[in-house]
């Protein structure tokens, strides 16, 4: 009876071993399989979204000079010497229809200035689109505008401060353009701005943009790369939440501004940050920050140090005092373009185009 009942013991032992054994052996391929799982989904290549570069130009090439935005009171000698420049360089220029209309603060109703950018953009003989100036009202048209016959027929859209709107929406569409003068510049002498318009005509025709810029003691060291875009601080963070709000994720973000507070410049960085502009952000390039209000109260610190203070928790390098913006010395930049960023806080830094 007791051999028996040994005999009972060590068979029940036998079995729930085995039944141990391969459920620990289901459990490690279980495991394994997650394993190779996760690792297949890690191994995917998530293919990068095309941009898309619209043809340089050549001597021949129509340009269309449109005002999307403010009023162009007592600027048509101005315009008219935009326009001879661009001749100069072999381009034939057509006016929109509504370029000098006024419309107390814009340039003609918005219907008008969407009329004349919808032309523009749809007629295919246009090669590209130069702001006559900013000012305030590009974001008024955005959603006026169609822009299929556009992206079926990419052109080259030209501006820079109010023209971040176009900017901003047009870089949702995969397409480049380019931040640089506009016709009003032209207000100055152009002995002035011989670097602005030597960068802005390599960067219509083709011509590789790199720049070495004299590096700032505020400036956040390393090297980088990604596509580049941006524009005037006041319009990225009018457009956040909308279809027009860029997505900076392992991009590089250009910034300018001209007559704020500095309250108000680390309020609209504030807001940047908490859409997730600076989340995964590859670099930050300042532009000019000009005019800088003074307000009754002191901010206390430099605005190298306040901008230093709302990327403080990320690690991308930060170049200050690149020169684009609301100065003479407004060098081209193509948004949508990848660029190299190499800033130091002594001797020079680097911005590459691709």
């Amino acid at each position: 009876m007791k051999s028996k009942i040994f005999f009972f013991t060590l068979l029940m032992v036998s079995i729930l071993t085995n039944a141990q054994v391969e459920k620990d052996t289901v459990a490690v391929k279980d495991t394994i399989t997650i394993k190779n799982a996760l690792e297949v989904k890690d191994s995917i290549v998530v293919k990068k979204p095309i941009i898309i570069q619209p043809a340089y130009l050549q001597k021949g090439d129509t340009i269309a000079i449109v005002a999307p935005a403010g009023i162009l009171k007592n600027k048509v000698a101005i315009i008219d010497k935009a326009k001879a420049l661009a001749e100069s360089w072999g381009l034939h220029v057509v006016y929109g229809k509504n370029v000098f209309s006024q419309g107390h603060h814009f340039a003609g109703s918005d219907e008008e200035r969407a009329s004349d950018f919808q032309k523009a953009l749809d007629n295919p003989n246009i090669k590209a689109i130069w702001a006559a100036r900013g000012g305030y009202g590009s974001v008024r048209i955005l959603d006026k505008l169609d822009f299929t016959k556009f992206k079926e027929n990419p052109k080259w859209v030209i501006g820079y401060s109010d023209i971040t709107a176009f900017h901003s929406h047009i870089h949702t569409l995969g397409i480049e353009t380019i931040h640089g003068m506009m016709g009003t510049s032209l207000g100055d002498e152009l002995k002035d701005i011989k670097k602005t318009v030597s960068s802005f005509k390599k960067a219509l025709f083709g011509k590789k943009l790199k720049y070495k810029i004299e590096s700032n003691s505020f400036n956040r060291e390393g090297e980088t790369t990604g596509e580049l875009t941006g524009g005037n601080l006041s319009i990225l963070m009018s457009v956040l939440g909308s279809k027009s709000q860029v997505d900076t994720k392992k991009k590089i973000l250009f910034i300018e501004e001209i007559g704020e507070y500095k309250y108000s410049i680390d309020r609209m960085l504030q807001s940047l940050k908490r859409a997730g502009f600076f989340e995964h952000c590859n670099g930050l390039v300042i532009g000019d920050i000009s005019n800088i209000k003074k307000n009754t109260t002191k901010w206390g610190k430099p605005i190298e140090e306040l901008i230093l203070d709302v990327v403080a928790e990320y690690d991308f390098p930060v170049l200050f005092n690149f020169p684009a913006g609301h100065e003479k010395d407004n060098r081209a930049l193509i948004f949508g373009r990848n660029i190299k960023l190499d800033v130091t806080k002594e001797g020079t830094s680097t911005v590459v185009f691709d």
